[in-house]
Formats: C-alpha cells, structure tokens, sequence
C-alpha cells in the first residue's frame, strides 16, 4: 500500500483566463508531488475533467461564463469531489465556498507565498483523508459492496472517520445521532461524545449511509433511526424530536426526502 507522504496528487486547473491558468501552473509546477491531469477554461470542461481524471484536487475560479464554480460543485457527485481550492478575486464567496466544500480559498492577487500556504494545507488534508479511508479499510476488511455495471460500486459505510486535528475518529453510524455545521466545521452529536472536524456536511452525507441519515436543512444531517417523533408546525416546516432530546427543524426543502426514508 502506497504511503500518503508517497502519494502524488492529481490536479485539475479550471479559471477562464489563461494568464490564471498559466500562474497555477507555473507554481504548481514548483511542487513535485502534484501533478496536472487537466486545465480547464469553463465549467462544463470542467465537470468532464472530474469525471475523467477523478482528481485529488480541483483549483476552481468561481466566476466563469455560463456555469460557475459553485454550478460546477453541483454537478460531481460527492463519491468524485476532490478537495476544492477557490481561486478568485473576489472574497465576498469566502463563507459560500466553505459552506459547500473548500479546503482553502485562495484571493487573487495572491504572492508566491500565500500560495505555499495553501498547497501545504490542502497537502495536509490530502494525507489526512488518506489516513482517514486506510484506516476505513482496515476496520472494513477491505470490503466493498459489489453492484451491477449500472450501479457502480460503493464503499461500505459502517463507520465514519473524521480527524480532529491530530487524533482520527471512528465513529460507527449506529452511534451518531445528528450533525451539525459549526462555521467552517461539523459537530458530530454520537452516543457518548460529540467529535469537531474540518468538515463540510455535504462531504459528511456523502459518506454516510443514505439508506439511513438525511439532510433535514441546510445545517443539520440526522439518523433517521434515532427519531422519536415528528409534528407539524405553522410555517409548514416539520419539527424533528431525536432520542437525545434535541429538537430540529426539517424544512420544507428537505421533507419529502426525509418522508421517503422513514416510510
């Protein structure tokens, strides 16, 4: 098994004006254990790219004609989301780019050394992901859940790992109750402890067994096993009673999911 300090990452470059494009290039050029796998001038190129190259990394530009960078998170799958590093002149999109996947946000102009910075932390999340699914396997066996052709395959997914700064939790699924964005973090709410990692809920559910947890707004995910009861309220909303005695709002937005779960 290849090591993560081992590892070179695949790179896809995507910003609509080639002198963009050339600087990351130049720089990244400069570190040996990333390479560039596709440079891409507009979203929809873009989105091919991650498909094909299925990338480690993805240096996005958020304003681009036609589909931008946020269109463009919307349409990989969270099975293919490599780590996403913005890159634009605007920092306006900073909370938007962290609330949806960003492991760094990097704002035009930008020096030589800010640039390192990033790398290196996006390098340290790599290594830390890396860590994270080894230690998935090991617990798994190695297992993987064989479909059809049609289907594809999909990793079993009996425990969650997450890192928290330098300890790695394994937190089997039975055990989390609810999920909850903290800023540019997630609260885990398991049986006995509650775990704050660097993570995006939309990276969490996309880990998660959809068969049982489900987003029920846009700041929480619950095991729909751990729900005691659901009643109405005015606004039309659903509110949520878990077994821990937290109350949660579902919103419209994702009630009818949820409903489909818990039939």
């Amino acid at each position: 098994m290849t090591s993560p300090q081992a590892r070179t990452w695949k790179v896809v470059i995507v910003d609509d004006e080639p002198p963009a494009r050339q600087t990351l290039r130049l720089l990244l050029a400069r570190e040996q254990d990333f390479e560039i796998a596709a440079e891409c001038g507009h979203g929809r190129a873009a989105v091919a790219a991650v498909d094909r190259e299925r990338p480690d990394v993805l240096f996005l530009d958020v304003r681009m004609p036609g589909m931008d960078g946020f269109d463009v998170l919307r349409e990989i799958p969270a099975a293919a989301m490599p780590a996403i590093v913005f890159v634009t002149a605007y920092d306006r999109y900073a909370p938007k780019a962290f609330e949806q996947h960003a492991v760094e946000y990097l704002l035009k102009p930008f020096t030589d050394e800010r640039f390192a910075d990033v790398v290196d932390h996006v390098r340290e999340r790599l290594r830390e992901r890396t860590l994270a699914a080894c230690v998935t396997d090991a617990l798994t066996g190695g297992a993987m859940l064989t479909a059809s052709l049609a289907g594809g395959a999909r990793q079993d997914r009996r425990h969650l790992v997450v890192r928290d700064g330098p300890r790695t939790h394994v937190i089997p699924h039975e055990e989390i109750v609810w999920i909850e964005a903290d800023d540019y973090y997630v609260r885990i709410h398991a049986q006995g402890r509650r775990v704050l990692a660097r993570e995006s809920l939309r990276t969490l559910i996309g880990a998660l067994d959809p068969a049982v947890f489900a987003r029920v707004h846009r700041s929480a995910i619950v095991n729909t096993r751990r729900i005691k009861a659901m009643e109405p309220l005015a606004s039309g909303d659903q509110r949520l009673l878990l077994e821990d005695g937290t109350s949660l709002r579902v919103s419209r937005t994702h009630r009818a999911a949820l409903m489909r779960l818990l039939r």
